[in-house]
């Protein structure tokens, strides 16, 4: 086995993490406030009524500084696979690329097409067209997250694929098991549900801003009923689509799950981890208590695992031992999969020796092993069964805030629609200084979520595939190193500019509407 250089490893995942966080911070305000934004001007073309053209065209302006700082970020995310994963690039890039075609194709034309015609095009226009492009920007922007869920959601779980030696490359076998897979369906409405409830509390925030500056009451309030509904919808559907991931992560990557939970021995009718501070230091192979102490609801992990409240969730511990029941029979343990990895990847180098020496039964036989045991390929890189395990307090932790503040911001957004449904939030300064400062607290919620399911994905660039010291580019770390501190500056300016502007916008506030030049 060659020799892998951690540090190029560790450098390699650092930059593309720092990418994928700064991207982050665009993406999900881009999908939240462009269906609040949409739904505003719906209601100004349903009434006639100037005050929520006006409401639109302000969100319009954050919507539209927000986009351009993403599509930034989101190019150079791309370029990367190139140049510092080009060995996954290799792997599987017949089949990851083709969303990411699709959605450089299909997706980013029809956001560039009709984004003009939203910005520049309420003169021009008739009130209907306008409305529709509005939407269709948006369209546009959540049909981009769901080719790029789609990629990411083939990573965690790979489907509709099949290895051809021949060319040491995964080839697609079906364009719409890749598609349309349970984990990418899940995961895109999960991802963009959850954009809703930040978009939400971003314009409840701004607009509470503006109401403990004494302006624009009319234009805050209004804001407000419609930023709340949207936010409480996509809390209570984010909980729906959130129970539907967990399933699927017990059943696709028990792994991860384990790490979500802490959880080192298994069993049966086993409890979910409602708050707990974890044993600092603590090994899979040790036998320290996993936890210093822990508060869970009972069987509710079991149940949510496998809708069965008895049933067997297995932990760190028994995934890396193994021989617990699955359906297909005793589990491997990490160790038999490590030696049918490198049986696998034996195989794969005899084949090629074979077809090269024409002999036709060797390269059969080889080739024979090959596919009884790919599934296990990615396997033959790890030296123990502990380079199979993530970061488990990473990724515990994570879960735990992602989960409490997505529930913090339920709690706020039905009090923030009493206080509005009565007519009081505007006498209620303390509950604007709540929205206002939860605007942090959204992104962090965000974050945490990506956090739970690439660090739970760990140490994978593919599920059971493709480990990501296997998937790096053979480069030096130095040059690596040298540009994650690029991108940092980079991006670090970016945002600064970027929030720079909005502040500039916010306080300008909404512009006033020439009664005389509207054009419809």
């Amino acid at each position: 086995m060659n020799q892998i250089d951690v540090s190029l490893i560790d450098w390699s995942r650092a930059q593309f993490a720092l990418t994928a966080m700064y991207h982050w911070l665009f993406v999900p305000l881009t999908l939240g406030l462009g269906l609040i934004m949409s739904i505003m001007e719906t209601i100004y073309y349903r009434t006639g009524d100037e005050k929520w053209k006006r409401t639109a065209k302000f969100w319009m302006k954050l919507f539209g500084i927000n986009f351009a700082v993403g599509v930034a970020t989101g190019i150079i995310l791309e370029f990367e696979f190139g140049t510092n994963w080009s060995n996954y690039s290799w792997f599987v890039g017949d089949i990851f690329g083709a969303p990411l075609a699709i959605e450089g194709i299909v997706a980013f034309f029809l956001e560039a097409t009709f984004i003009a015609v939203m910005y520049f095009g309420w003169t021009k226009v008739s009130k209907r067209f306008h409305l529709v492009s509005t939407w269709l920007t948006v369209g546009g922007a959540t049909l981009s997250a769901l080719w790029i869920l789609v990629a990411n959601a083939w990573m965690q779980y790979p489907a509709g694929m099949g290895f051809n030696p021949d060319t040491v490359r995964n080839e697609m076998e079906s364009f719409w098991a890749v598609a349309l897979s349970p984990i990418a369906i899940n995961k895109f409405f999960h991802t963009v549900i959850s954009s809703w409830m930040l978009g939400a509390a971003f314009v409840a925030g701004i607009s509470s801003w503006y109401l403990l500056k004494k302006r624009e009451k009319v234009f805050a309030l209004d804001s407000i009923k419609v930023a709340v509904l949207v936010g409480i919808t996509g809390i209570v559907l984010s909980f729906v689509t959130g129970d539907g991931s967990a399933n699927q992560v017990a059943e696709k990557q028990p792994m991860k799950l384990a790490a979500m939970e802490g959880l080192y021995d298994g069993g049966n009718g086993v409890g979910l981890v409602a708050a707990a501070v974890l044993t600092p230091g603590k090994q899979y192979n040790d036998s320290k208590d996993p936890f210093v102490f822990k508060i869970e609801f009972p069987k509710m992990l079991s149940f949510l695992a496998n809708r069965d409240a008895n049933s067997f969730v297995p932990g760190i511990n028994d995934l890396v031992k193994g021989g617990y029941s699955t359906p297909e029979g005793p589990a491997l343990s990490i160790e038999q999969k490590i030696e049918k990895g490198k049986i696998a990847r034996s195989a794969l180098a005899e084949y090629s020796v074979a077809k090269k020496a024409n002999d036709a039964d060797r390269a059969a036989d080889a080739r024979q092993r090959l596919e009884a045991n790919f599934d296990y390929f990615g396997y033959a890189y790890f030296n123990s069964p502990a380079d199979a395990i993530p970061n488990v307090p990473l990724v515990f932790y994570a879960f735990r805030i992602m989960v409490i503040l997505g529930g913090f911001f339920l709690l706020l957004f039905i009090v923030v629609w009493y206080y509005s449904a009565k007519n009081k939030f505007a006498d209620a300064p303390w509950l604007q200084w709540v929205c206002l400062f939860s605007i942090p607290l959204a992104y962090i919620t965000s974050q945490a979520g990506w956090i739970v399911a690439e660090v739970g994905r760990q140490p994978w660039a593919i599920q059971d595939i493709l480990p990501v010291g296997a998937a790096i580019s053979n480069i030096s770390a130095a040059s690596v190193r040298l540009t994650f501190f690029v991108f940092l500056i980079l991006f670090t300016v970016l945002l600064i500019a970027e929030l720079s502007i909005m502040l500039k916008q916010i306080k300008a506030g909404p512009e006033k509407i020439d009664e005389g030049n509207e054009g419809y």
